[in-house]
């Protein structure tokens, strides 16, 4: 089996908590968004000079900005390919990504893993550089079904290999601390392309996550 390049860790240069540089760099979208959210915890009826409320704005805005950071210009994932000199042709299957994103509709956290595989023909990509691409995807309002999407649609357009295959299993608080209620379910969303459209395929690749006899795909 060739060996796959790994790339860089994942780590981020500057965080909203690291230091005053991340406030220097976006602090008129940090008082903007406090001033707006200050006004929604007064609407709320809660006392701002509460100890525990007091920087409560400014806070969920620098949040915003580091979970949204996906939003911002530039922030799409370097991805440097590398010719597949060994002539690997079978899946490269990178599996159990974690991921914490925002649900578009109520701006509540939906979390889970991603299972990402692809097949290459004359590029491979290093396998760092997929959980990147399921975080950028992650870091902005989102729905399931199109970070799914998203996922396939990059490696597509980057590697041009002979399918893909992208799994996401989540559960979702908008349905577990609001409305129904439902509390501990997943929600599970997939998206093919290519030869994963072949039912051996796709059973390859679904035995490896434990779901071989699921169905699942576009």
């Amino acid at each position: 089996m060739a060996q796959m390049p790994t790339g860089e860790p994942l780590i981020d240069p500057i965080s909203a908590d690291d230091d005053e540089s991340y406030d220097v760099k976006h602090n008129g979208r940090i008082e903007t968004i406090a001033y707006h959210m200050s006004e929604i915890l007064k609407t709320l009826d809660l006392d701002l000079t509460d100890d525990n409320l007091r920087d409560t704005p400014r806070r969920v805005a620098k949040m915003y900005l580091e979970v949204f950071s996906s939003l911002q210009v530039g922030t799409e994932p370097k991805i440097t390919v590398f010719d597949n000199e060994e002539h690997y042709s079978s899946m490269v299957t990178v599996k159990d990504i974690p991921f914490y994103s925002m649900c578009a509709h109520h701006l509540v956290p939906f979390f889970g893993v991603a299972h990402v595989a692809y097949i290459p023909t004359d590029k491979i990509v290093g396998l760092s550089k997929i959980a990147r691409i399921v975080k950028f995807y992650a870091r902005m309002p989102q729905i399931q079904e199109r970070m799914t999407e998203q996922i396939s649609a990059f490696l597509e357009e980057k590697l041009r290999p002979r399918g893909t295959y992208v799994v996401i299993e989540a559960r979702h608080l908008c349905m577990e601390m609001r409305g129904i209620e439902s509390h501990g379910g997943k929600t599970v969303t997939s998206a093919l392309s290519g030869v994963f459209a072949k039912p051996e395929t796709r059973h390859e690749f679904l035995g490896l996550l434990g779901i071989a006899n699921w169905q699942g795909g576009k």
